[in-house]
């Protein structure tokens, strides 16, 4: 099991056997979300036995295959001073919305994107109560299921040993809901164009989903589990449930379809994890970092999926940006996003890109967030090109306070992502573990947003270098830090194999090209020396060995031993006094160094190789990822490019292959074995050959393409 509680609110459903039958009793706690207040009274559900006509309390005594009372003879209602209903047409009415309150009850719970992402902070989730209310005024009919389709095809994450979670969106339209009702649900949004307060959408659309074990069985097949959903304008319409009651490390296939009707969803394909003690001979994982969707297409994605060499797809964050470009990917909206429509919109784009869904389709992601999916650069107070003050909340903000835009970022970064809503102490948190067999740990920090010191904000720089060697500066917090220390410690001492380390940015000491001595800027761990030194004295006091650190945003390929230069000796040769490996992956489509490919991006690697004592291979010209294959001898990282993201095309090409073995806590030697297709490896070659995978046909061709990235106006 992860370490961290399965927050699922378990809600209570009427019992096989029983027949509703309206009453209004104030305290029926089968209706405390459901309610209409008439007369100051509330229409509750009762139940009565079949036979006996007595008022019975649901879910004591009776059991499934119970009689279940169909006859058309007058039902007395409790209590017996029922309300008597004028006429047969109210009756009816009233009836409907009786059966349907108490059907729904459980629906609406279960589609967890009403619930806030922080437990601490409930304020951010929706108003269940009303969005029910709301739903049983009449006229408020569900829409017509030919009016609907699945807009963005289907996802799933977060896989634990008896649970994932299932994600989709269901809607009359592509288009995001410009409600924005994401804080209480009541209080509208105004429109300056049309000087009108716009409503949220009224009427609910129930979904129904199942998980098969077989592909074959997603027609009429046995479901291992099921259930249904509402999903209203409230959330985007999106749906998001956990499928429960699963078995550990076993294939699934699911689908939704909208209820009563033939309107399905893609099939999705899932995986969930294996428990703490199962023996696991090995698993697999793809590797992601920074898709900028106008900057290209997400090539990277499809070829992975396609290969179908991996369990699961981690992704280290910048799944998004915030800012806003023209061309031919232009963004949605065009300019740079504040609101939480503005983020729901950038969201739903990125949901189009087919290989985002493809992969999206057919691998349990297990995602964190970078600082793009809220602004550039970060921290707990704010971001580079906004800060809490009434000059910026009113020239760059667009009238939007941080803590306003970092709440729309999160809210529809929740409603959009298949991830748990993490149980919370304090803050908005994402850093989460999941223990994987006795093969490995695999521990997601979040050093961008829950409690970061102040970082580089572009006009700060020679003040962060000042201060970088403070050691009250922290990328994570003193609670997650804390926690992070006691994971490492409590997975070496449960005889977990590997440690695998999730974060968004270089660990390893890294300066500057051209052989100045600068560092890279004081956005990544070089801006916060005390707090990677404090993570380095724990692994090598506590003698904490295998560890691999992976990382994305700097969008390069970075290869490096894990070391603490000046204090522990080390031999880069043969990799002696290491700690562990770090693998930190280039983009899916953001910008790297510019080609060509020689001289310029060659030239930039081998500068950054010679610098660098720990740095065994660097690359900066292809987009891509990498594949981590873990097994209780060995890890190894195979990393892989996109010659072009210009155009959507599926030519995949090896770049090179990297292995650790258990115990020695270096790159095993030669690295790479000596060779890599682009880039520079330190004591060994790089040969340029172009030979490149088409993922579609699994023709190997020397390729070559003039045009990395799409052009802007």
């Amino acid at each position: 099991m992860s370490n961290y509680t399965n927050t699922k609110m378990k809600t209570s459903e009427p019992p096989r056997g029983l027949q509703p039958t309206l009453a209004f009793d104030a305290y029926n706690p089968y209706l405390s979300y459901w309610s209409l207040n008439i007369e100051q009274r509330h229409i509750a559900t009762s139940f009565v036995d079949r036979d006996t006509k007595d008022p019975v309390t649901p879910g004591q005594g009776h059991k499934s295959g119970d009689a279940i009372h169909r006859t058309k003879k007058r039902v007395q209602a409790w209590p017996p001073t029922a309300f008597v209903i004028g006429t047969m047409k109210s009756a009816a009415f009233l009836y409907a919305c009786g059966l349907l309150a108490t059907a729904v009850t459980a629906e609406f719970d279960g589609n967890l994107n009403y619930a806030s992402p922080s437990r601490r902070h409930a304020r951010l989730g929706i108003d269940v109560p009303l969005v029910k209310r709301r739903s049983l005024k009449r006229g408020n009919t569900p829409y017509d299921p030919s009016q609907l389709n699945f807009t963005h095809g289907v996802a799933s994450g977060d896989p634990w040993p008896q649970s994932v979670i299932l994600w989709t969106r269901v809607a009359p339209s592509t288009k995001s809901d410009e409600s924005e009702n994401v804080v209480n649900g009541t209080a509208g949004h105004y429109s300056h164009e049309t000087e009108k307060y716009i409503k949220a959408d009224p009427h609910p659309i129930c979904v129904e989903w199942k998980v098969y074990e077989s592909k074959s069985a997603s027609g009429n097949g046995k479901t291992a589990a099921s259930g249904r959903a509402y999903t209203t304008s409230d959330i985007d319409y999106t749906v998001k449930v956990e499928a429960d009651g699963l078995k550990p490390l076993t294939t699934y296939y699911y689908q939704f379809k909208v209820c009563d009707s033939n309107v399905k969803s893609p099939v999705g394909r899932t995986k969930t994890a294996p428990t703490a003690n199962d023996d696991v001979s090995d698993l697999s994982f793809a590797v992601f970092s920074c898709s900028n969707y106008p900057n290209g297409y997400f090539n990277a994605y499809g070829n992975a999926a396609r290969k179908d060499e991996h369990d699961y797809v981690i992704h280290l964050g910048d799944y998004i940006y915030e800012y806003g470009a023209n061309g031919s990917r232009a963004s949605q909206p065009s300019t740079e996003i504040f609101t939480l429509h503005d983020y729901r919109t950038r969201h739903g784009q990125y949901r189009t890109d087919l290989d985002l869904q493809l992969l999206s389709q057919n691998f349990a992601w297990i995602p964190t967030w970078d600082d793009h999916e809220f602004a550039n650069n970060g921290y707990r107070d704010g971001f580079s090109g906004l800060n809490n003050t009434e000059e910026s909340f009113l020239k760059k903000g667009r009238k939007v306070t941080v803590d306003t835009r970092k709440v729309n970022a999160v809210r529809a970064y929740f409603e959009w992502m298949p991830i748990r809503q993490t149980d919370l102490d304090d803050g908005l948190r994402v850093w989460r573990s999941f223990q994987m067999g006795k093969l490995l740990d695999l521990i997601i920090l979040d050093t961008r947003n829950y409690d970061r010191s102040i970082t580089s904000l572009d006009w700060n720089d020679n003040y962060i270098d000042m201060i970088r060697d403070d050691p009250s500066r922290t990328l994570m917090g003193g609670r997650q830090e804390n926690w992070f220390y006691r994971s490492l410690s409590k997975s070496k001492d449960r005889g977990a194999a590997w440690r695998i380390v999730g974060n968004q940015i270089i660990f390893s000491r890294i300066t500057e090209d051209w052989g100045n001595g600068e560092v890279l800027p004081g956005d990544n761990w070089s801006g916060y020396v005390a707090n990677r030194n404090r993570t380095l004295e724990h692994l090598y006091d506590n003698d904490i060995g295998n560890n691999i650190f992976l990382a994305g945003d700097s969008h390069q390929n970075w290869v490096s031993d894990l070391v603490w230069l000046g204090t522990k000796e080390y031999d880069n040769k043969t990799g002696a006094g290491s700690i562990g490996v770090e693998f930190a992956g280039t983009a899916v489509s953001s910008n790297g160094v510019g080609g060509p490919i020689e001289p310029a991006a060659g030239k930039a690697a081998r500068a950054r190789v010679q610098k660098n004592p720990e740095l065994q291979w660097q690359e900066g010209y292809y987009r891509g990822y990498f594949i981590l294959d873990v097994n209780a001898k060995q890890v190894s990282s195979r990393f892989y490019g996109s010659p072009s993201v210009a155009s959507r095309n599926s030519w995949d090409i090896p770049l090179a292959n990297f292995t650790v073995v258990s115990g020695d806590n270096h790159l095993k030697r030669p690295v790479a074995g000596g060779r890599a297709e682009s880039g520079a490896l330190r004591y060994g070659e790089v040969k340029h050959t172009n030979l490149t995978l088409n993922t579609e046909t699994g023709e190997w061709k020397n390729v070559g393409f003039d045009t990395m990235y799409v052009k802007h106006d």
